[in-house]
């Protein structure tokens, strides 16, 4: 099969999400109430989330059905292209084969369009009016703003402060479909106030961003709050991409050995590799499937697994994940998306149990990639999507010089249109790596809660 462009029709897009707790050897533990310490009920968080949410986080059954309407308007860009990288594969003279599935196409420009219009739709049948949330990069932010507007809710975004100052086409582009956004930390909300009073030229982070919009959420009956990744029900969203893939492989003749994804959150790399984990734990594939990290914001591989809070101000409740310790600032690196101190619980226990990989790249490295894939696909990836680029071209390299045929999946979750200025930086010279720093990381560990 030689075609370039792997496609499926509007009749094969899944009908079902695929839910991986029900294949997996352990569960992750129970999130715990802040307050109390004890396991979190639906009573815990009917406060923020609808109740399908609630339960959709708690669900065992392996298949849950998408809506109709949430189907209809998941046929506005669904099913996505998946691409054969001829171009790619020639200028590495590698004998692999590699795929990349593409999420850019999507009205938001990513994968994230994905969770966002199911928890759109579960809100606005719950009678909710209005949806908060954060955002890093934009993705997020943009993908809900437009989400709401197809169900006419109201939606107010805190977006990281780096982000807002180095990405206003995303930031405007939010506004554009009628969303209000602020740079976080902010002084709408008392958590962004004492991160302010602290430190007034922060940066922000995730985590920030996450207090202020659940504080706001939490304060209004009318309101509710919207997470992009980490949770169980995000996950469970984004499989789409990955059913879609198996489909398109299929349909190609292949499957493949290898699958890269970036992980910030979890929702990207879990969207496309638990499906193919699927056939992991019911088949006995050998598929691996690698999470790829940046080496400023390294959760699973430098991280410690243990209970921690999903956000600065402590009012989430505390989930067992690989943390960077929620006090944790992340250097201001490009891929906002993936400036996250957590990491999702379900990813967090797969890759404990060693069901997982994953690897950390330095930002100038994966600009590399960037511009090379660039260059010989076509297409310019997020920053985010740039990372799994990186992890792909290294492991064709390394079937260049093994010999083997192996054939490697990329997870290309978003188009970097709107990431200019961090592609400008590295083509003058100008971006610089910003690995952690082990003294802030170990400061920040210090402060997990005793759970």
């Amino acid at each position: 099969m030689r075609e370039k462009k792997i496609l499926l029709t509007e009749r094969e897009i899944p009908t079902h999400w695929y839910n991986v707790m029900a294949d997996m050897p352990n569960l992750p533990k129970p999130p715990l109430n802040p307050a109390t310490g004890r396991p979190a009920g639906p009573e815990d968080l009917v406060a923020i989330f609808p109740m399908e949410l609630i339960k959709q986080e708690a669900a065992t059954e392996r298949w849950i059905e998408i809506p109709e309407p949430v189907r209809e308007l998941y046929k506005i860009w669904r099913p996505t292209p998946m691409f054969r990288a001829y171009q790619l594969e020639k200028e590495l003279d590698t004998p692999a084969r590699i795929y990349y599935k593409y999420e850019g196409v999507s009205p938001a420009g990513s994968h994230k369009l994905n969770t966002a219009i199911p928890q759109a739709y579960y809100n606005k049948e719950a009678g909710i009016r209005r949806l908060t949330t954060e955002t890093g990069a934009g993705q997020w932010g943009t993908s809900i703003s437009m989400a709401c507007q197809f169900f006419g809710l109201e939606c107010q975004v805190y977006m990281v402060k780096i982000s807002y100052n180095q990405k206003p086409y995303r930031r405007i582009l939010m506004n554009t479909f009628g969303a209000s956004v602020v740079a976080s930390p902010s002084e709408l909300t008392e958590a962004g106030r004492a991160v302010l009073a602290e430190n007034p030229d922060s940066n922000g982070s995730l985590g920030i961003a996450i207090s202020e919009a659940v504080e706001d959420a939490a304060k209004r009956a009318d309101t509710n709050y919207s997470l992009g990744s980490v949770l169980n029900h995000v996950c469970l969203h984004q499989t789409i991409i990955g059913q879609e893939a198996k489909l398109q492989l299929e349909k190609a003749g292949d499957y493949p050995d290898v699958v890269f994804a970036s992980c910030g959150g979890g929702s990207n790399f879990a969207g496309l590799a638990f499906p193919f984990l699927m056939d992991k734990l019911q088949q006995g594939k050998k598929v691996r499937l690698v999470a790829v990290e940046p080496s400023a914001c390294p959760t699973l591989t430098r991280g410690t697994f243990a209970y921690d809070f999903g956000d600065v101000a402590k009012m989430t409740p505390l989930l067992m994940m690989y943390t960077l310790g929620h006090s944790f600032m992340p250097p201001g690196i490009h891929a906002g998306g993936l400036r996250y101190h957590g990491d999702s619980p379900l990813v967090s226990q797969l890759y404990h149990d060693g069901l997982v990989e994953a690897v950390a790249c330095d930002q100038t490295a994966v600009f590399e990639a960037a511009v090379l894939f660039s260059r010989t696909e076509g297409i310019v990836p997020a920053p985010e999507s740039a990372h799994a680029v990186r992890a792909a071209i290294d492991e064709a390299v390394r079937a260049r010089e093994a010999g083997e045929k192996k054939v490697i999946l990329i997870g290309l979750s978003g188009h970097g249109h709107f990431d200019m200025s961090a592609y400008e930086a590295y083509l003058s010279g100008e971006l610089q790596d910003a690995p952690h720093s082990d003294e802030a990381l170990a400061e920040s560990l210090q402060r997990l809660p005793m759970a």
